[in-house]
């Protein structure tokens, strides 16, 4: 069962993605919170294992927070959800830890799949929207940055992997691509996190531009 707690200022917003994701039979809202405040206190509190966040709220912004609750957590994943396509949030957001970016207008299933992936800490999401704003992010960001000595703490394989996961692919598209079992990429893939002290695959695919392991375009 996933656990989840949703952050937004606006309370149909919070009933009725409370009421979507508890209509599913693999997630439970355990709480909402109707600004940055309150979403840190609730979800220090009760632990979930996703946080809705959204962007634009009184008190204290949804940026702010997560940076507040994943400052040190492994565990935690942040989905940020906005109505607001700019992309600087975009840029922010990824910055801050969370997992992933989702307009607030994107269909039910996207959001419940969101959910999903971001709580098995799968996939970056909303590709269309994030790749090509992390490869501009990195372009205008990084024109003389040289690959990080850490890279090199990662095996040949190890190395390969992150390539293929900052291009987009699933363990399933990694393991049919390298011609091996879904588990073994999984295997490989949780490696790779833990030897660059990376939260999930989102940082990942940050980790891969930034250092220029991976060439934007």
């Amino acid at each position: 069962m996933i656990r989840v707690v949703v952050v937004d200022d606006q309370e149909m917003v919070r009933e009725g993605f409370s009421a979507l994701l508890n209509a599913q039979d693999d997630i439970e809202v355990i709480g909402a919170a109707g600004n940055g405040v309150q979403g840190v206190a609730l979800a220090r509190t009760v632990k979930p294992d996703v946080v809705l966040m959204d962007i634009r709220m009184p008190e204290m912004d949804g940026l702010t927070a997560t940076r507040l609750l994943l400052d040190g957590s492994q565990e935690l994943k942040v989905l940020v959800l906005t109505t607001f396509d700019l992309d600087d949030y975009v840029y922010e957001a990824l910055q801050a830890g969370a997992s992933g970016f989702l307009l607030k207008h994107a269909p039910a299933r996207e959001l419940l799949n969101a959910v999903r992936v971001v709580a098995a800490g799968e996939a970056l999401l909303a590709p269309s929207i994030t790749k090509r704003l992390i490869e501009d992010f990195v372009r205008s960001r990084r024109s003389d940055r040289i690959r990080p000595a850490q890279l090199g703490v990662l095996t040949e394989r190890e190395t390969e992997i992150l390539v293929l996961i900052a291009q987009g692919l699933s363990n399933t598209e990694i393991a049919a691509h390298l011609v091996l079992a879904e588990q073994t990429v999984k295997t490989h893939v949780s490696r790779v996190l833990t030897k660059l002290g990376l939260r999930d695959r989102a940082q990942a695919v940050i980790a891969a531009y930034e250092s220029g392991l991976v060439i934007p375009g």
